[in-house]
Order: C-alpha cells, then structure tokens, then sequence
C-alpha cells in the first residue's frame, strides 16, 4: 500500500472520510445539487485530496453523489417527480410506524418517547436547529421501534436514510421548528393515550408537511434575490 504526499496510506483512510463526507452531506448541510470541493473537503477533515478523492469514488458507488467528468463531483439530486414519491412512501411507513406504536408500545416506551419530546422543546423554543435535528432522528427512531415489527422498521429506517438530507434541510424554514413540535405533539399525544388511529393520521400529515416545507426551502432558494 503507498503513501500519498502527506504520508497517508491511500486507500486506509478513505473508508473513514467517506463514512465522515456522507455524514456531512446527510446532516442537510449541503443540498442535493450542490458542487463538491475536494480542497475544500481536504481542508475541513485534515487530509490531502488524494484520500477525498478515493472517498468521493466511493460514495458515487452508492448513489449519493455524482461524477460528472471535467465538473467534479455533486451531491446526487432527485427529480421532483422522484422526490414526491419518497415522501409519500416515507408518510405511508411512519404512519404505520405510529399506529402500530399506539398499539403495542410498553409503558416504559411511551414515557421515553414522552420525555424526548418535552426536551425537543426546549430546543425547538430557543431555536437549536442542529440538537434539534439530531434528536428528530432518535424520536423518529424511537417510533419505528415501538412499532415492534422488525420488517416495517427496517424498511422505514432504509427509506429515511435515502431522506435524511432533505428532511434536516427543512429545519431551516422560518418557523419550522416550532411547527415540527406542534405536529410531534399531536403524535405523541395519539401514542402514548394509545388511539391507533389519530396516531397515523397525525404522522400522516407531519411527515407530509416536512415534504411541503422542504419545497418551500428549495423554491426560495432558486428565487433570484431582489436588488
């Protein structure tokens, strides 16, 4: 195994900045589209190019990003038409997820679940996106958990993986924490008093609403800025 010129094995660190690079992109921190620098990634983790490159390779190889010859690599972007589908698969499966929650979590689950989310709020009042967002990845978890149905929560975390990206991306709207709260409210609400059916139709419309809220962000974004 050679050593690139900062005396990095190449091919022994790749594995670990692609595991860093993909964390990066599916924190919501870079959009879908959005030009990779590999200097500017070298930069942040501390490495030569030749590692990035190797890693960006990778991560091509799993569908995340694309490389374009002579452009560089991008993060991968979905269609519009495509991205409609994930979500609504995405709200069919967690509502699943909350219904069948309602029904078969234990006690000591619903309570787990009840305490996040009060913390959640203090979180989402004194505007924390990011311990926000990483907390909305255990509470969802937390319900695909209760769930108790290894092949539902399975297919719900491997779904969620593919919208990760956009789904941290909407915590950048105005007001979008506090809604998210409301909207977990009414979930929560629904699980742990254990009514099957308020629970999913009240996942339903959340997760339909993160959908909303991420076009929102998007369509923002490409409006030209008014001078």
């Amino acid at each position: 195994m050679t050593r690139d010129p900062k005396g990095e094995l190449q091919g022994g660190r790749a594995p670990a900045l692609a595991d860093q690079i993909e964390a990066l992109l599916l924190s919501g921190e870079v959009l879908p589209g959005a030009r990779l620098d590999e200097q500017g990634l070298a930069q942040r983790f501390q490495v030569s190019r030749t590692p990035v490159r190797e890693a960006l390779r990778q991560l091509a190889s799993s569908g995340l990003i694309e490389l374009k010859p002579n452009r560089g690599a991008f993060v991968a972007e979905v269609t519009p038409e495509r991205l409609e589908e994930m979500f609504v698969a995405m709200a069919e499966l967690e509502a699943t997820c909350a219904r069948l929650a309602a029904m078969s979590m234990a006690p000591v689950e619903r309570r787990g679940l009840l305490r996040l989310h009060e913390t959640m709020a203090g979180m989402a009042e004194r505007k924390d996106v990011d311990a926000y967002a990483a907390a909305n990845e255990t509470f969802h978890a937390l319900i695909y958990q209760g769930a108790h149905n290894s092949l539902i929560e399975d297919a719900a975390r491997q779904l969620r993986r593919r919208v990760t990206a956009y789904r941290r991306a909407q915590f950048r709207t105005a007001g979008r924490l506090a809604s998210s709260q409301a909207e977990h409210e009414m979930v929560v609400k629904a699980i742990v008093s254990g009514e099957p059916a308020k629970a999913h139709a009240a996942m339903l419309q959340h997760v339909d609403l993160v959908g909303a809220s991420f076009e929102k962000l998007i369509a923002t974004a490409r409006t030209p800025a008014e001078s």
